[in-house]
């Protein structure tokens, strides 16, 4: 999509899920279920406004360690070391419940150590004999992986952030905003998934309208240029008229 569209055009949006089966997936495409397919939806205008945010919350913990086996979304091993058994070390008594709670535990990915730009990934699947780790993104070969858990107030504080960037282009008008959060942070949120909610509301323009729905991956621009594969955090899109 970025390589036909004009630098300017933002992309959004997110990935269907079907919580956490991981099985059957389908979205609306002219007024009819479909699967397998993607839908899209073009605004323009000379008075439209789009903002859009996308914030995590995670906290990283433990080293950062080097991607040095990887095949597209297939993470081998980090540091020479399988990647499943280091995963299970730092998991301990939750390694039992994989792949579901793999979900708590992402891996925060950057090109380099230094690099302040990370996208989060999100592990699907588990293969026990090859002791790799099937994530809903890419895992670049050469790239810095730490892994990262919840923290409730930093979950609910990022999707706050996530709001405040979408301001960047008006902070006036009341907008529509589309909301696209992980299953990973409803699991997580629990009954206090209600405050993530609250925390974009209360960061939107009064009378602002929040739709959306929860995702296997969200996608957005970092912070501005073209649009990047997220997993696990908050992604907002707002429209309104200037």
């Amino acid at each position: 999509m970025t390589s036909l569209l004009d630098n300017s055009v933002i992309i959004t949006g997110g990935l269907a899920g079907d919580g956490t089966a991981f099985k059957k997936t389908w979205v609306i495409h002219a007024g009819r279920r479909a699967e397998q397919v993607v839908t899209t939806v073009g605004v323009y205008g000379a008075k439209v406004r789009v903002g859009h945010g996308s914030k995590g919350g995670w906290d990283p913990f433990g080293p950062q360690r080097v991607v040095t086996k990887s095949d597209g979304n297939l993470l081998y091993e980090l540091d020479g070391q399988p990647a499943l058994q280091l995963y299970k070390k730092y998991l301990g008594n939750r390694a039992s419940e994989l792949p579901s709670s793999a979900l708590l535990f992402p891996l925060a990915i950057r090109s380099a150590r230094n690099d302040s730009r990370e996208v989060v990934r999100t592990i699907l699947a588990v293969d026990e004999q090859a002791q790799s780790l099937t994530f809903a993104g890419d895992i670049p070969q050469g790239s810095i992986a730490q892994l990262m858990r919840a923290n409730f107030e930093r979950l609910v504080s990022g999707a706050s952030d996530a709001a405040r960037m979408t301001m960047a282009v008006d902070t006036a008008s009341p907008c529509l905003c589309i909301a696209v959060s992980c299953v990973g942070r409803r699991l997580v949120l629990g009954e206090r998934t209600e405050e993530e909610l609250e925390a974009v509301a209360s960061s939107l323009p009064l009378g602002s309208v929040q739709v959306g729905f929860y995702s296997y991956g969200e996608i957005s621009p970092f912070t501005a240029g073209s649009c990047d594969l997220h997993n696990q955090t908050m992604t907002l899109t707002t429209l309104s008229e200037g």
